[in-house]
Parts: C-alpha cells; sequence; structure tokens
C-alpha cells in the first residue's frame, strides 16, 4: 500500500536523513537525464523531490500522486504542478509525457501490472521513465524508519523483466543511496564522500535504491496487404525452361 503524502512530505524536507536522500537520488536522475528544453516531464508517487531540476527548462513538469497516497501542492512558493488521480488512470492524455519518473509508485502499488501500462500510454514515442525502487540488497529496504523499508523491493533482474513484460527496454541502470540509514551526524555529514565511493566501487549491490531508465518499446506497424503480396510473389521465371526439360 501507498504511504501517506504527509509522512513522505516530513521525511524528504524535515529531516537531515530524508534531505541527504534526496539529494543522492537527485544527483543520478541529472546525471542520467540533465534538463532539456521542451520536454513535458511527469513524475508518479513521491517523485516531486526529483523533478526540481527540470521547472526552469521544461515545456511543462506534472507530479502525479495517487489517491491512497494523497497530495500535496508543489512546489512551494510556485504556480501547483502537482495533481492527485487513480493509479491506474492518469488524467493525461495518450502518449503526451516525454520524461517520466516513479519513486515511490511501483513498489507499493497493489496493480504493478497496470500501473506500467499506465505508464506506456502516457509516454509518447521515444519516450523514457525511470524507475527508482528499493534495492532488495541494500540496507534501506530493511529499515522501516524510511520510506523505502515499505513494499517490495526489487533486484535488477526482477525489475528488468517485469519492465520487459510490459513492453519497455531497460537501457542503463544506476544505484544511490550508499549512505547507511541513520540519523546520526557522523553519517549525515559524511554523506556525499559515501556516494562517492560506492559509485566507483558499485553500481548494483550496495545502494539503498535501484534506478533503472526504460524506453518504450513500439512495434512497427504492418501495412494493410503487405502479408498477401509476400504470399503470392511474383513468378517472373515461370515462362522459362527448367533444367533438364526440352523445349517441344
Amino acid at each position: 500500500m501507498h504511504l501517506d503524502v504527509l509522512d513522505l512530505r516530513n521525511f524528504y524536507y524535515r529531516t537531515g536523513l530524508g534531505r541527504a536522500a534526496q539529494k543522492a537520488i537527485r544527483d543520478q536522475v541529472v546525471t542520467l537525464w540533465p534538463p532539456q528544453k521542451g520536454h513535458t516531464v511527469a513524475g508518479f508517487g513521491f517523485a516531486v523531490p526529483l523533478l526540481r531540476p527540470y521547472l526552469s527548462v521544461s515545456r511543462r513538469v506534472i507530479g502525479l500522486m495517487p489517491g491512497p497516497q494523497g497530495v500535496m501542492a508543489w512546489p512551494a512558493g510556485m504556480p501547483n504542478v502537482s495533481v492527485l488521480c487513480e493509479e491506474t488512470n492518469w488524467p493525461l492524455p495518450t502518449g503526451i509525457v516525454d520524461r517520466l519518473i516513479l519513486m515511490h509508485g511501483l513498489e507499493t502499488s497493489e496493480q504493478p501490472s497496470a500501473l506500467l501500462e499506465e505508464c506506456w500510454r502516457a509516454l509518447g514515442p521515444g519516450g523514457r521513465a525511470l524507475i527508482v525502487v528499493p534495492n532488495r540488497s541494500g540496507l534501506w529496504s530493511r529499515r522501516e524508519g524510511t520510506p523505502f523499508g515499505f513494499g517490495r523491493p526489487y533486484t535488477l533482474g526482477q525489475l528488468d523483466a517485469q519492465l520487459r513484460r510490459h513492453a519497455f527496454v531497460p537501457e542503463r541502470h544506476q544505484a544511490a543511496l550508499y549512505l547507511p540509514p541513520s540519523q546520526q551526524r557522523f553519517w549525515l555529514r559524511t554523506a556525499r564522500m559515501w556516494e562517492k565511493v560506492g559509485l566507483s566501487l558499485s553500481t548494483r549491490f550496495a545502494g539503498g535504491v535501484l534506478i533503472v531508465e526504460a524506453s518504450k518499446q513500439v512495434h512497427a506497424p504492418i501495412r494493410p496487404g503487405l502479408r498477401a503480396a509476400v504470399r503470392r510473389p511474383l513468378r517472373v521465371l515461370d515462362a522459362l525452361p527448367q533444367p533438364g526439360h526440352q523445349p517441344a
């Protein structure tokens, strides 16, 4: 089940550990996706902490928050871009989104297959998604004191397989949150160092979250009449004598 939006807000904006987690994940997201002009960028779940770098340059930024979670106005001090929505029926036209970020959305969903189908529908041709989920091998998924301790954690193989079943092609993967999930000042003050060390040693096993970039797979359409033409090819050589055949 989804976490409450007030608990998520309090963690990410009112605790030192939450602010450190927000920065660590957002830095990797921006590395994978530098902000570009003209894009429509959407986030589902509680992805708004990752969307701020895109506000100033994107054509449109939308924060989709599922009904069971609840919604909050975001960003503070600016026109609101967040909206409450059904988990598998977003108020968006088909194909409108260029870049989609999921955080605290997939692992807490009771309908993950239907959710991925809705992600596919909302993305346009060439659209890409970033899925952020708790790493089953990491420390953060084992601590219920953070939002990453709830829901279903994933391995990289599990997430790749689930994406492929729903017509997504995993392109790249990254990890983040090498910082231990502790509120102690020593760990918070050295958070940046732990992220640098972790990224230099491992991008898969030790990080608290997995980040997978996936592209929308669209099959080429079959033109009317093409199969009929192939099944009945022209026999341009039928009138020529066959080997070993004597003409009359």
